[in-house]
């Protein structure tokens, strides 16, 4: 199965009184790269988040964005930072005296101040995991549904592609078969020329085809590009396969080395065309292969 590198996808749980959301956006990357913004109170699941998306997704750059919002006391632990109230109070009073004014310092005056209250989620909390985890699951299941669906796209246009390439490579070897008959003709003519007589020295001439043969032969790049397209082809087809992107690349290099090959070993001008068309069809495909998981 042809899946995508991009997409886009939002999970939305509410459950009590807490509230989740989770976006995950996926864009091209060789490696799987997970970067994840949350609330810190929920920064303790960021190793459990990333294992969850990485069962499901194998290649991209991957950026998720939670929001969190709790109005229950489920898992919610209030914390007084008595040491440092205790230096704003000492503070405060110094102030007081040194400028001689009241002291009338109220409780919830120093709670105002900044870090002496903190609310933490408790770590052990396995409901509030739980429903994050459910949240980032809904969200991975949109964002597949995306990659899957440009997928199915890319692998229609690269099936498109192949197929022509596939044709090129049949006009070029039925071209190739008649290279060395035409050669013969031409060496014919040119030794005739030259020594100006009828006769000609046949296992030289034999001799200089066959060597020629040799340089001009692309049977083997023909066998080995049908091979490839073969895998390709497989590879398009493969329902059970959702990692193919670098197999294709590794394909695809491996056409165009082929293709390189038949093109300096061309000694016709309607092989050379063909060739120039098949490495434009490759180009676009290689494109195309960059974007798949």
């Amino acid at each position: 199965m042809i899946r995508s590198m991009t997409g886009y996808g939002k999970g939305f749980l509410s459950t009590e009184s807490r509230e989740y959301q989770v976006e995950i956006k996926s864009v091209n990357h060789r490696y799987l790269d997970i970067n994840i913004k949350m609330p810190k109170t929920l920064s303790y699941l960021e190793e459990d988040i990333k294992k969850q998306v990485s069962q499901k997704i194998k290649r991209g750059k991957i950026d998720i964005f939670i929001t969190f919002e709790n109005n229950s006391q489920e898992g919610r632990n209030i914390k007084i930072n008595k040491e440092l109230a205790k230096v704003y109070i000492n503070q405060l009073k110094e102030l007081a005296n040194e400028e001689e004014i009241l002291s009338n310092i109220e409780v919830i005056d120093i709670a105002k101040f900044p870090d002496i209250l903190t609310i933490k989620i408790d770590e052990n909390d396995e409901k509030i995991k739980n429903e994050i985890l459910q949240a980032t699951n809904n969200a991975i299941d949109k964002i597949l549904e995306m990659k899957n669906a440009e997928g199915e796209k890319i692998a229609q246009d690269l099936l498109r592609r192949i197929e022509k390439i596939e044709n090129k490579i049949l006009e070029i070897s039925e071209k190739s078969t008649g290279l060395i008959e035409e050669y013969v003709v031409k060496l014919e003519k040119r030794i005739k020329e030259i020594l100006k007589s009828e006769e000609i020295d046949k296992s030289r001439l034999a001799q200089e085809v066959v060597i020629y043969a040799d340089k001009c032969s692309i049977e083997e790049e023909i066998t080995r590009l049908n091979s490839h397209i073969y895998q390709f082809k497989n590879l398009l087809s493969d329902n059970q396969n959702e990692t193919i992107g670098k197999k294709l690349d590794f394909i695809i290099q491996e056409m165009n080395r082929e293709t390189n090959t038949i093109g300096s070993k061309a000694n016709n001008l309607e092989i050379t065309n063909g060739v120039i068309d098949i490495k434009t069809e490759l180009e676009d495909i290689r494109e195309q292969v960059q974007n798949i998981e």
